[in-house]
């Protein structure tokens, strides 16, 4: 173990999640935005509770051995989990109940509950309740005899306490919110010039007599059950890998219980027997507020409304490879950067139509981790084939939550005569890579895409990350190499020089890079790093950092995500400065920059400073070995490090402060990024008209 102080990973997490809280809390974001943040914050709870809580809980269950084996409790992270996640919950219906809703009726917009119905209002919800929604609600009458009914995973559901006319003896029901179907917010007639809305909860609410005759209701609240989510694979490395993970992919959705949500308003009576009725443990379950599945919010109406919204931000285009005739030859020239969502994707897109179209191409080769559910680079792929070229793809099937699509693309691309390959045992592949060879007049070129995000249309809209056109074979031949390792999985013949590969030398390669500045730092001379990234949580990098920092390194980290290191602490790590910068855009970069003797090495990656990441994926990180390109993302990087709008500071606290220092000047480090490209933009355009 480090001798170094660590914050909890889990606990690190749930910190950057408040971020995302608060900005739906910060009233200078549109209100709109604010409520998108309300569904960002629930989306993330939820893949946690469903991965990493479904995973402590089965530790739990494990009991005191493992406790003895991992030198931790289980019980006990359990617990400061929930604790967190409590008191973030209730900060939650703050926001929501004393913020968003009193925005939305200052601008025009109420959201109603049954009781605050008019009779107009309340004939139209019936309507609509027996018109569209009566197929799909399944009213269940709870009792101790029978066989306890199926919760569906993330469903939402209705529990209902009642007693039947005639009686004082209390009875127990279910009924399904059928959100799965229908919106979860219904527009009902407007009034007073008022634009009204009611969630779909609340029209069942309105409903549940319909559906239980004979029962007085005495009140209903809200349930839902999250489900394991983990592939529970016995053996990776024997038999057929894809048909096991068909078949884990069938059983994630009845996997066992890893939170159970329910109204903390719920009668006691009621909670004890759903908890009894589900087998539910007490560290299952979770109060929350009225409403469930709030990442629903992502489809609140907006009435096009759009002085509510973000000012509008459209990708920026990237003129060199967009509109160039001949764009082989403008990757021969020189290298190119795109800085997405700032600039088009388009120049991606170009990359693999092009090469479909290109009688010169011969080879097409990509790694797919996700990938959009339209796709023009999926289907210029399968048009290359079609054209004779030899097409090869490598499909990550184990991207958490994306297998069934990246299956299903593979199909697909195998159908058109692709060679795909599929994931390897024990070992992710999370390169975001792709290679185009060309032969003219009978010689051989290669070019290359390197980047820090997937081949995505959609998220290439709303993540910030860097990717690098190139045809410079000091990357190129390298590149080519792990294609062919990918492909023959055979140990390439020759070592990486350039490239640090995941499996081969990206944790040596990072390490070496970190004790040269140690020894800069030791000898009087400046020893500095600058590394961004989503999460760091490797023990043996972060022992490594606190050492360099208390060697005489400075020091900056930009961690979206996780951070377990401590930074700012006296005598041990001091030299060290974390932030981390929630805005409009998900921060998805990784770029690590080391001062090395003023040679200034830069790279960037696909990987984190994660353990999953350094020891049991094949990640790449590639370097900026041109000098414009290095001195433009530097200039990103700085502004990024004097953000005082949206940069929080980073402590052991998990205070998420704001960062105000740096500048009298507001910097908002998106903002000044779009517009620092925007100008650049305006600039080439100029030139280009003389």
């Amino acid at each position: 173990m480090s001798k170094f102080p660590s914050i909890p990973r889990d606990i690190s997490w749930l910190s950057f999640n408040h971020r995302v809280l608060q900005e739906a809390k910060d009233p200078t974001v549109p209100l709109f935005e604010r409520i998108k943040f309300l569904a960002i914050y629930s989306s993330n709870l939820d893949e946690f509770f469903r991965v990493r809580m479904a995973n402590h809980r089965n530790l739990v269950r494990v009991g005191k051995k493992t406790k003895k084996e991992l030198d931790i409790s289980p019980k006990d992270t359990v617990k400061n989990i929930q604790r967190t996640v409590n008191r973030q919950q209730a900060e939650f219906s703050r926001i929501f109940e004393n913020k968003i809703i009193p925005k939305l009726q200052k601008n025009g917009i109420r959201l109603k509950r049954r009781l605050d119905m008019n009779e107009e209002e309340s004939n139209f919800v019936e309507d609509y309740f027996r018109q569209n929604m009566l197929p799909y609600v399944q009213p269940v009458l709870l009792n101790k005899d029978m066989v306890r009914p199926f919760l569906n995973n993330a469903q939402l559901y209705l529990s209902i306490l009642m007693h039947e006319k005639g009686s004082k003896k209390a009875a127990y029901a279910i009924v399904k919110i059928p959100s799965d179907h229908l919106p979860r917010f219904i527009e009902l007639p407007e009034t007073d010039g008022f634009r009204n809305l009611i969630m779909l909860d609340d029209i069942v609410r309105h409903s549940v007599s319909m559906m239980f005759p004979g029962y007085n209701i005495d009140d209903t609240y809200s349930i839902k059950l999250t489900r394991d989510a983990e592939l529970y694979i016995d053996d990776e490395f024997s038999g057929d890998l894809l048909e096991k993970i068909k078949t884990s992919l069938k059983r994630r959705h009845v996997g066992p219980a890893s939170r159970f949500v329910y109204d903390r308003t719920m009668a006691p009576k009621l909670l004890d027997y759903l908890t009894h009725s589900f087998q539910l443990e007490r560290y299952d379950i979770l109060a929350e507020g009225r409403y469930h599945n709030n990442f629903d919010f992502f489809g609140f109406p907006d009435f096009g409304l759009t002085k509510l919204k973000n000012p509008a931000q459209p990708p920026l285009p990237y003129p060199p490879l967009e509109d160039t005739s001949d764009y082989w030859g403008a990757i021969q020239e020189r290298d190119h950067l795109l800085h997405v969502p700032y600039q088009s994707y388009e120049s991606v897109v170009r990359f693999f139509e092009t090469a479909a179209d290109d009688p010169d191409v011969t080879h097409i080769k990509i790694v797919q981790y996700r990938v959009a559910r339209k796709s023009r680079i999926m289907k210029a792929l399968m048009r290359a084939v079609k054209a004779g070229k030899q097409v090869s793809v490598f499909i990550e099937v184990k991207a958490r939550f994306d297998e069934e699509a990246n299956l299903r693309w593979g199909e697909k691309l195998e159908a058109a005569g692709v060679h795909v390959n599929y994931s390897f045992p024990g070992v992710k592949v999370h390169s975001k890579l792709a290679l185009v060879r060309r032969f003219t007049e009978g010689k051989e070129s290669i070019y290359c895409y390197l980047a820090t995000g997937n081949f995505h249309e959609d998220t290439a809209k709303v993540y910030s990350d860097f990717g690098i056109f190139t045809a410079d074979k000091r990357l190129t031949t390298e590149v080519s190499r792990i294609f062919s390792y990918l492909e023959n999985v055979q140990d390439p013949d020759l070592p990486f020089e350039q490239l640090l590969v995941g499996q081969f030398n990206l944790r040596d390669g990072l390490e070496e890079l970190i004790a040269y500045e140690v020894a800069e730092a030791k000898a009087g001379r400046k020893g500095y790093m600058m590394l961004k990234m989503n999460s760091l949580q490797d023990p043996r990098m972060i022992d490594l950092l606190y050492k360099a920092g208390r060697a005489g390194v400075e020091i900056d980290l930009i961690i979206r995500g996780i951070c377990c290191l401590v930074p700012g602490m006296p005598g041990i790590s001091e030299n060290i400065r974390a932030i981390s910068i929630v805005d409009r855009y998900l921060e998805h970069a990784r770029v690590f920059h080391f001062h090395h003797s003023g040679e200034d090495k830069l790279y960037m990656s696909s990987a984190d400073f994660m353990t999953r990441n350094l020891s049991y994926r094949i990640e790449t990180t590639f370097p900026v070995l041109d000098p414009a390109i290095k001195t433009r993302i530097l200039e990103f990087m700085q502004v990024q490090l004097q953000d005082n709008v949206k940069a929080r500071l980073l402590n052991d606290q998990n205070a998420n402060k704001y960062y105000r220092g740096g500048s009298d000047l507001r910097i908002r480090a998106q903002e000044e990024t779009y517009h620092m490209i925007k100008r650049e933009l305006v600039a080439m355009q100029e030139e280009t008209s003389l």
